[in-house]
């Protein structure tokens, strides 16, 4: 295991914020999306093969002003809703997945105040004014959070505790993240006080002197996301940085709280179908420039007839059948995923007002959302690898496309996911209108 590496402040790379007057219409957001995706298309391959931390990507971002889109109801929202960040975590992740992960993880944690803190911080929020909770912090100082607000994995992870301390409390342990510890201007996380079971969610620099943060280099896949672990020595938490309470028991966790995973879940589902598309279309291009080996889309290794190559005009039927296949896995995925984000959307709207019921049919419409999809990114990405395999150009070694880094993201996406659970959560729900477990992912 590599020594952890004392987190530093950022001095190399100049941040360009957007403009705080930016409105939030349903045309600029897109075409601000549409311009980073392009941009982090070109490069993409050479930054994964290289592995770094992604701070020149975060810089982007933040150039882009897209960690600062989502915003809470109000009169004087000037962001945009989950919807359109559903759509930007999508759009980026298709061209370069580890950004549409840190996205996705940035978004679901500056909501976290609004999850779990009072009830009280809610409603001055829809009126536009009121106590800063976290997202309006994370705009207004350009910030991008990383880190987790999950139990340990096993009993036998200690996870993070908190000491009581004059002013606040006192901070230690180590834990793992999946996305953005290595990069982050702040880190949410939930650590337990001593003696209960109860869990403070709570904000950390991690310039702080007492945080370490070992950056994980050795992925297989989503290599620019930025995971690592993360060891606080005796780090103070103002009492103004804790951000609200998880408890123990998740019968006293409230419906609304009980979104931030489902809200994370169908982020990453966002993720993961925006690797599908990304390599669906990146092996079209291929496909329309005739560069697609014969071998690639016929049965029997071969095409059937001798003559002229059929795939340079594109009438091969073989590869028209296998871009048929895959275009409609992408879509029905993509109509599943649909459904659940309106349905989150309303909920997220709803508030404290949402029912137990209301959650359990939103938990249903994520849990099918993250099966088929997370189904739907493997079968694609490994059907691309065939169709590609032999074309001129499309080995990343050589400097071409690097169709493996699909294959090789949604693999390391989906590795934790368990689509039995979730199809067992969904027919008992089904059945016996049972409420599936709250789990919080790690």
């Amino acid at each position: 295991m590599s020594t952890p590496r004392k987190s530093v402040r950022r001095t190399a790379i100049r941040i360009v914020p957007a403009p705080a007057d930016r409105p939030g219409d349903d045309e600029i957001w897109p075409r601000v999306t549409r311009e980073l995706a392009d941009d982090l298309a070109v490069d993409a391959p050479a930054r994964d093969r290289a592995g770094k931390a992604p701070f020149d990507e975060v810089a982007r971002l933040q150039e882009a002003g897209l960690p600062a889109l989502l915003t809470a109801p109000g009169a004087n929202r000037r962001g945009a809703d989950w919807r359109a960040a559903s759509a930007v975590v999508r759009e980026i992740s298709a061209a370069d997945s580890s950004v549409g992960e840190l996205l996705a993880h940035h978004y679901v944690l500056s909501w976290s105040s609004r999850f779990f803190g009072p009830a009280e911080d809610l409603e001055p929020a829809r009126a536009g004014d009121g106590p800063t909770t976290l997202d309006v912090r994370t705009a207004e100082e350009h910030w991008l959070l990383a880190g987790g607000v999950e139990p340990p994995r096993t009993e036998k992870e200690p996870g993070l505790r908190l000491t009581p301390d004059a002013g606040g409390w006192i901070l230690d342990g180590r834990r793992a993240f999946a996305s953005g510890v290595a990069v982050a201007d702040r880190l949410v996380v939930g650590a337990r006080p001593g003696g209960t079971g109860d869990r403070l969610i709570v904000l950390v620099d991690p310039a702080h002197p007492g945080v370490f943060t070992d950056a994980g280099t050795d992925r297989v896949g989503q290599r620019l996301s930025g995971a690592g672990t993360v060891t606080f020595d005796h780090v103070p938490v103002p009492a103004g940085d804790v951000l609200g309470l998880l408890p123990h028991d998740e019968h006293a966790v409230t419906p609304f709280a009980g979104l931030a995973p489902l809200a994370l879940r169908l982020l990453l589902v966002q993720v993961g179908l925006g690797i599908a598309e990304g390599a669906l279309a990146e092996a079209r291009d291929i496909s329309r420039a005739g560069q697609v080996g014969p071998a690639a889309a016929h049965p029997a290794g071969g095409p059937s007839t001798g003559g002229p190559d059929p795939l340079a005009t594109g009438d091969d039927p073989y590869l028209l059948l296998a871009y048929g296949e895959l275009a409609t896995t992408a879509h029905a995925a993509s109509a599943v995923v649909e459904r659940a984000t309106d349905a989150l959307a309303r909920g997220l709207l709803a508030g404290r007002a949402l029912s137990p019921e209301e959650r359990a049919d939103i938990a249903v419409l994520v849990s099918a959302a993250e099966t088929i999809t997370s189904r739907a990114a493997v079968r694609v990405t490994t059907r691309v690898l065939e169709l590609v395999d032999g074309a001129e150009g499309a080995d990343a070694r050589s400097g071409g496309p690097g169709f493996d880094r699909f294959w090789r993201n949604a693999r390391a996406l989906t590795a934790h996911t368990q689509p039995a659970h979730r199809l067992r959560d969904i027919g008992d729900h089904y059945l016996n209108g049972t409420h599936a477990r709250l789990t919080l992912p790690a």
